[in-house]
């Protein structure tokens, strides 16, 4: 009997008193479906009392009252353990802030995907005279939002420069939402895309954007070197006794930059790149070696961009020293001009794109100008040429000399 009443007190359907008698079965009250039917009212009335708590805890908690709600949180739990799970949510909006906060997140995520409109329209809803940005201090001294917006446009011009340093104009667009904008205009983008592909990118499908197509379209970088190193073991000339003959180790490095106006630079030289790389910051160095020319792309029907360039040494006008020859007989010397042509795969490898040369043609033209006639020779293409792979410099961007 004592069991018996033991694990009645342990039953859900026990009073808060906890001093309820267990029926007895051979009981002359009644039949024991009265008492079952007493016992799921009382249940319903204990969870309806523990909604009622639970509900009111998460308003304390919604107006800040932390301590309050997890009173009734408390309360609410001593009643049912598992009330949390049994409440739907039917009431107000007010008392389940945080869960109508989650959905409308969700519904903002579409809206989020595209920045640009959503920034022009939270600009267009602020005021009837729209500002790119707002200074977020107040300050003495006139900010950057009183400048018209022509000017503006014509400061981002400069940043990206006639070098389309368009990693600039990226981290601009990180001021401020009216610096993103105007990032994103697409003048600037048409320009950059008309500077690199010239003539060729006249219509913008299949992309969605100036922005997009020169992203994704093959090109190739302006604001460093591709940079190949070449290394062979040649065999020396034998020694006097002829016991030995020495062997060699010959490394050298070829230099390729790119300029955004078609010219191309090449240097081939045993000098590392420490030493060569700041020379090659303009067209104008002193580099006696330095091989000048244009380039152009060209997309193949395999869908392959490759780069041909024509290049050759700078003219270099020597004066002619009459005295050396004034009693000796000059014997005329044919002049003839030097060219290299050159021929290039553009390719992406690891996570950086368009950072690969691969040679597929190299020759060297000699026309002869008394006679006009060209000398071809088709130089094999071996394991003699490496890959040229590109190699970022920041000092390249470093300064703008005009503006977009």
């Amino acid at each position: 009997m004592f069991r018996a009443q033991w694990m009645f007190e342990l039953a859900p359907g026990m009073s808060s008193s906890g001093l309820e008698t267990l029926p007895c079965r051979s009981s002359s009250r009644g039949p024991g479906v009265k008492s079952v039917d007493t016992k799921g009212k009382q249940e319903l009335a204990k969870e309806e009392k523990a909604k009622e708590l639970f509900l009111k805890a998460v308003e304390q908690e919604q107006n800040g009252a932390l301590y309050e709600a997890i009173k009734f949180y408390r309360l609410a739990m001593q009643l049912v353990p598992d009330i949390e799970f049994k409440i739907t949510y039917t009431r107000s909006p007010d008392g389940d802030g945080v869960g109508k906060r989650c959905v409308e997140d969700n519904e903002d995520d579409g809206k989020m995907a595209d920045l640009l409109t959503d920034f022009q329209q939270q600009l267009t809803l602020q005021e009837s005279s729209v500002k790119l940005c707002q200074p977020e201090l107040d300050v003495s001294q006139t900010h950057i939002s009183v400048l018209p917006m022509e000017v503006l446009m014509y400061i981002f011009r400069w940043v990206v420069s006639s070098d389309l340093d368009l990693r600039s104009l990226e981290q601009l667009s990180l001021v401020c939402r009216g610096f993103y904008i105007c990032a994103r205009d697409p003048e600037i983008w048409h320009q950059v895309c008309l500077k690199v592909w010239g003539r060729s990118c006249n219509k913008l499908v299949p992309y969605a954007s100036w922005r997009e197509m020169f992203l994704e379209r093959p090109r190739v970088r302006f604001d460093g070197v591709y940079i190949s190193k070449t290394t062979y073991i040649r065999q020396g000339e034998q020694s006097l006794d002829g016991f030995y003959r020495a062997w060699h180790q010959v490394e050298y490095y070829r230099y390729l930059r790119f300029f955004s106006d078609g010219q191309v630079m090449m240097l081939t030289t045993p000098e590392d790149p420490q030493s060569i790389v700041p020379r090659l910051r303009t067209k104008n160095t002193r580099t006696d070696a330095i091989l000048l020319g244009h380039y152009r792309l060209s997309q193949e029907t395999d869908n392959q961009t490759k780069v041909f360039a024509v290049i050759m040494k700078k003219k270099e006008e020597k004066p002619i020293d009459y005295h050396k020859y004034r009693y000796f007989r000059r014997v005329p010397v044919q002049e003839t001009d030097h060219s290299f042509h050159v021929g290039l795969q553009l390719c992406s490898s690891g996570r950086q794109r368009f950072n690969k040369l691969v040679w597929i043609h190299h020759s060297c033209h000699i026309t002869y100008k008394s006679t006009g006639e060209t000398a071809v020779t088709t130089f094999d293409i071996d394991k003699m040429y490496t890959p040229l792979f590109f190699a970022r410099v920041k000092s390249f961007t470093a300064f703008s000399e005009k503006p977009l």
